[in-house]
């Protein structure tokens, strides 16, 4: 095979990838429904080996399983499976931020944090927030904790991250669009920028306790919103892939 036919082969799994990732996570393909090869070849127009490659990567991803007959099923997800998977990512990043404390973050690299900080404190401030602020906020929320997560400065411990963040329903704004219609939803706003306030404090100062205390804190909100979430589905078309949430647990 050609560097050509390689790119374009790659380039053809990654569409199918994304356009199946699509219809899962708006709920056009639904939890337990079965699609195979020759079905995501018609879905997505592209070719049956790239499809084949990227229904395997979500099967990594989480977000199908194989079954024994052929073909692959959209996985249900249980309450259990996502909170276990925001505590995950929650020690991670808490990991990540004693690290930058305790490594000493420099005032220039703790510049484009403060900066994402002072927009993200601009949106929190509206009151009442609109559904187009909260938009805006998942966008600034996930640049925050990238660039938290960069200045840990360790490799190893930004890929686990990375993969953490893949798993379904497990990153930082996963579940903020769906909290916008809820009646507690600028307070929890507020509790989370209060929070991302405390880190940045915390690294400035080299707190690594503290850093890492409130960023596992952090994550606990994540869990917050998702049992709103889920008490609340009259607005599932914020979030069409909670109708994968198929179990809750009672504690």
């Amino acid at each position: 095979m050609s560097e050509r036919e390689s790119d374009r082969s790659v380039s053809q799994t990654v569409r199918a990838q994304l356009a199946l990732r699509d219809m899962i996570l708006s709920g056009r393909l639904r939890a337990t429904e079965r699609i195979s090869e020759l079905q995501a070849v018609e879905i997505t127009g592209v070719s049956r080996t790239p499809v084949r490659l990227a229904l395997v990567r979500l099967e990594d991803e989480g977000l199908l399983q194989a079954i024994p007959s052929g073909g692959f099923m959209v996985k249900a997800f249980s309450e259990r499976d996502i909170l276990d998977s925001i505590e995950l990512r929650g020690t991670l990043e808490g990991l990540a931020a004693r690290f930058a404390a305790e490594r000493g973050a420099s005032a220039r690299s703790l510049e484009p944090l403060k900066e994402c900080l002072a927009d993200l404190d601009r949106l929190v401030r509206q009151d009442p927030i609109s559904v187009e602020a909260f938009s805006a906020y998942v966008t600034l929320n996930a640049r925050f904790h990238a660039l938290l997560t960069e200045l840990c400065g360790s490799a190893p411990v930004i890929r686990q991250i990375d993969r953490a963040s893949a798993m379904p329903f497990a990153s930082p704004s996963a579940f903020v669009m769906a909290q916008s219609a809820l009646p507690e939803a600028h307070t929890i706003l507020l509790i989370g920028q209060e929070h991302h306030r405390i880190v940045v404090d915390a690294i400035e100062n080299r707190e690594g306790a503290r850093a890492e205390a409130i960023m596992r804190e952090h994550a606990r909100l994540a869990v917050r919103n998702l049992r709103l979430a889920l008490r609340n589905r009259s607005h599932l078309d914020l979030l069409p892939a909670l109708a994968l949430v198929t179990s809750a647990t009672t504690d």
